[in-house]
């Protein structure tokens, strides 16, 4: 394998994972600006992200039922669906923000989504020579690097929202000439056919089950947190700060927690991952995120500084484990079944996004900024009970080389 390709080509895919990623978050990143200059409800800014969500899941079923990321040359997969997101992405542009074309259109931008970040995933995949666990944490460290970029437009576009949606579409669409340079490695395979007959496995088979469960715990927290925090910031800000300064470090703010805290963590735990254990680092990981989803609220109206520290250690453990359910479902499944498995996995687990996004402006409204977030914690108490079970189970033995 020539370590000179395989760097440059991971760099290439990883740079172009970031910039098509920024697409995920672009309009979630502007709420503020939609909802001082539109009147947009809490509601509405909560289909900002889950639009995007559902279309994702759309879009991996349906990719994964014609086996898509087989059929066609994956560059070319994810330059297709990145165009077409951009062209999705830059239309929200001339539409009113509150009407439903404009959800649609973020709907589409999430269906595209499915054929840029797994399908990414597998072209790194091809370059992988002991060393998956690093490589499966460089990617979701772009795709959280990429998802918090709107945040840092934001901060420098200040109240023009449009600028942010440009800056994204721009950015993507870099990214979707980029990937054509990367090369494919030597280790690429066809994915595991869909098996819709053996979907039901994924939750009826015990350690599948439980692995399942800490992926649900681990998304019922990740996908709110990041469509919330800057929002959150901003409001906390406004309370010692002028509006304009607010929105303008509230922005700065969730960059450097999601985008820097979240990629320092999926690189960390990516390194650790084979070394320690699938059950021992998620756990450590939702119980952290957990303690911080609880705190974090203790910090509204707090010093900017302390505020900031505890959503950077959020943003770097709330993302750490990520990675690690889908090698742990990989590494539980039976070959034949690895594809069904982990789309089932990521399937439920985005469908499962879609209730916690939307609560949080519910618990916002009924506990106050100092307490919404703390409901997000359900999630990672849920998934280390599941994760500490399935240390305990036979099958763990085949985690991590048996480091369960």
């Amino acid at each position: 394998m020539n370590s000179a390709l395989k760097g440059r080509s991971l760099v290439i895919i990883s740079v172009s994972q970031v910039a098509i990623m920024a697409l995920w978050f672009s309009a979630s990143a502007v709420a503020p600006a939609l909802k001082i200059e539109y009147g947009l409800t809490a509601d509405r800014i909560s289909l900002l992200t889950s639009s995007v969500q559902a279309g994702f899941v759309a879009g991996a079923l349906i990719s994964a039922l014609f086996g898509m990321a087989d059929r066609l040359d994956p560059r070319r997969f994810i330059m297709g669906a990145a165009l077409i997101a951009v062209i999705a992405n830059t239309a929200i542009l001339y539409i009113p923000p509150d009407s439903y074309s404009f959800v649609i259109l973020r709907f589409i931008t999430g269906l595209c989504m499915a054929g840029v970040y797994p399908v990414g995933m597998k072209l790194a995949g091809s370059w992988a020579k002991g060393d998956m666990g690093l490589l499966v944490g460089i990617l979701v460290g772009a795709l959280t690097l990429g998802s918090a970029a709107p945040h840092l437009f934001n901060a420098f576009g200040g109240i023009d929202w449009r600028f942010t949606i440009g800056m994204a579409s721009v950015a993507a669409f870099g990214g979707a000439l980029l990937i054509n340079l990367a090369t494919i490695g030597p280790n690429i395979s066809p994915s595991p056919p869909f098996k819709a007959k053996a979907a039901l496995a994924a939750f009826t088979t015990p350690s599948l089950r439980l692995a399942n469960f800490g992926y649900l715990g681990h998304m019922w927290e990740l996908y709110a947190m990041w469509a919330w925090l800057g929002v959150f910031l901003t409001a906390s800000f406004e309370l010692t700060m002028d509006q304009t300064e607010a929105g303008t470090w509230g922005s700065f703010a969730a960059f450097l927690s999601i985008g820097v805290g979240g990629a320092i963590g999926s690189l960390g735990a990516g390194h650790l991952a084979d070394r320690l254990g699938r059950t021992t680092l998620t756990i450590a990981a939702m119980g952290i995120s957990g303690a911080c989803a609880i705190l974090v609220g203790f910090f509204f109206g707090a010093s900017p500084i302390l505020l900031i520290v505890i959503c950077f250690i959020w943003g770097v453990s709330v993302v750490a484990d990520s990675a690690q359910f889908s090698a742990s479902i990989a590494e539980l499944s039976p070959p034949d079944r690895v594809g069904t498995m982990l789309t089932v996995q990521t399937a439920s687990g985005f469908l499962l996004t879609l209730g916690a996004i939307h609560l949080m402006p519910h618990m916002v409204n009924c506990a106050g900024w100092q307490y919404a977030f703390a409901i997000l914690a359900i999630g990672p108490l849920f998934g280390v009970i599941s994760m500490a079970r399935l240390r305990l189970h036979p099958d763990a033995i085949k985690l991590a080389n048996g480091k369960r």
